[in-house]
């Protein structure tokens, strides 16, 4: 009677295991930026059993493609809420394998981490276009024989709000469409490296931070940043642009992390952080996506001085423990890239970063680019990420640049 009452036992604690890990999909919201894409981004039933497991696969249209991908595919996966830590939400994303003979072990594995495109769904990069640079940029990284999963984040394309900035959620969506892909892609290789570019750069320090405790199965040799933003409290000053009184399309950004802010607290008045004059610029900060809502900041003149009001400064110190990372001690080297002109994430801002981590024990080989800003810099580094990547991949060491000169 023992071993049967102790299966008895062990079945209901499996199955008590898995009714507690049952999640329903979030209804849409407008308000939060949902919807307008089609039927592959909404998961129908409920979500069950571990992160990290392919729901769906489908085509993904030749015009949202890449020219060296064989193959390139829109997938749909679970993942771990990052902002409550535990639900099992699905996330969107894409996978492009290049061109070629498979490699005996399998393609090595390029985890793409995209910049700003807005917090609507529509604005998820499986679903519009890629910009002309990051297209480039991938392409380059196909031909030099590395398959890319490119997660949209979670909220980005999938019903339920897109936490901006939260690096959480953002580490939690790479390293899940990580273990979907392997599990259940063939020809693909548990050899690793994560690249993201602005709000990416950060997802790509972030993934590198979370990875030891939520996903330590996953094999990742380093990383690559360029245009990566430092939000911790200290840091914030030198993020700042010095004139307030310029028209200044970067309010874009602080428009989706006043409604970031929102999405945790309902009662979030927005007329208590912009003034009238940026009020409805925000409304089509729900819907737009980053280089339409540019365009509207700039259209309507907003500067910080016109813009902002000075509740919103109290809005972003609460919101920073969620924008900042776990940790500035990481296990794997990484390279970052910073543009000398970049006037998205002030240079200042990004070196204050390399010298924290530098000083915490993490590996850095870090190059700033003369002339370059925010976005010119991320092909320009390639002359210099590319061989990092190449060594990371090898096992070969690399040299820590902590104080890197104009180049």
């Amino acid at each position: 009677m023992k071993p049967l009452r102790s299966a008895i036992i062990l079945g209901l604690l499996v199955g008590m295991q898995g009714a507690s890990s049952l999640a329903q999909v979030p209804k849409p919201d407008p308000l939060r930026g949902d919807g307008r894409v089609s039927e592959f981004y909404t998961w129908s039933g409920e979500l069950s059993g571990p992160p990290g497991r392919l729901l769906r696969r489908e085509p993904l249209p030749a015009t949202l493609g890449l020219a060296n991908a064989a193959s390139q595919e829109r997938i749909l996966y679970t993942s771990t809420d990052g902002v409550d830590g535990k639900s099992l939400i699905a996330v969107s994303g894409a996978l492009f394998i290049p061109k070629g003979t498979t490699p005996q072990e399998g393609w090595p594995l390029l985890a793409w981490a995209h910049g700003t495109v807005g917090i609507a769904d529509i604005c998820a990069p499986s679903w519009q276009a890629r910009s002309y640079r990051d297209v480039r940029y991938l392409n380059e990284w196909l031909s030099q024989g590395f398959a890319i999963v490119a997660t949209d984040y979670q909220g980005l394309g999938t019903p339920g709000p897109h936490p901006y900035l939260k690096v959480r959620p953002e580490a939690y969506s790479v390293l899940d469409s990580l273990r979907a892909v392997l599990r259940d892609v063939p020809g693909l290789a548990n050899k690793i490296v994560i690249i993201g570019q602005s709000q990416g750069g950060g997802a790509a320090f972030a993934t590198a931070a979370f990875a030891p405790d939520y996903a330590p199965e996953l094999d990742i040799r380093g990383s690559v940043a360029t245009g990566i933003p430092y939000l911790a409290p200290k840091a914030i000053a030198s993020a700042r642009p010095s004139d307030i009184h310029k028209v200044d399309r970067t309010i874009s950004y602080l428009l989706y992390i006043a409604l970031m802010a929102q999405q945790s607290d309902a009662g979030l008045k927005m007329t208590d952080l912009f003034t009238a004059r940026a009020l409805p610029v925000l409304e089509q900060a729900r819907v737009a996506c980053i280089a339409n809502l540019e365009n509207d900041v700039v259209s309507a003149c907003l500067t910080r001085a016109n813009a902002l009001l000075p509740e919103f400064e109290k809005v972003l110190a609460s919101t920073l423990p969620s924008l900042t990372y776990p940790s500035l001690k990481l296990r794997q080297p990484i390279f970052v890239g910073k543009g000398q002109s970049d006037q998205d994430v002030l240079a200042a801002n990004q070196l204050e970063l390399v010298k924290d981590a530098c000083e915490a024990g993490t590996t850095i080989e870090a190059h700033l680019y003369s002339g370059l800003d925010y976005s010119g810099t991320v092909m320009a580094s390639l002359k210099h990420s590319v061989p990092f990547v190449r060594k990371i991949m090898s096992g070969d060491p690399v040299g820590a640049v902590c104080e890197p000169h104009a180049e």
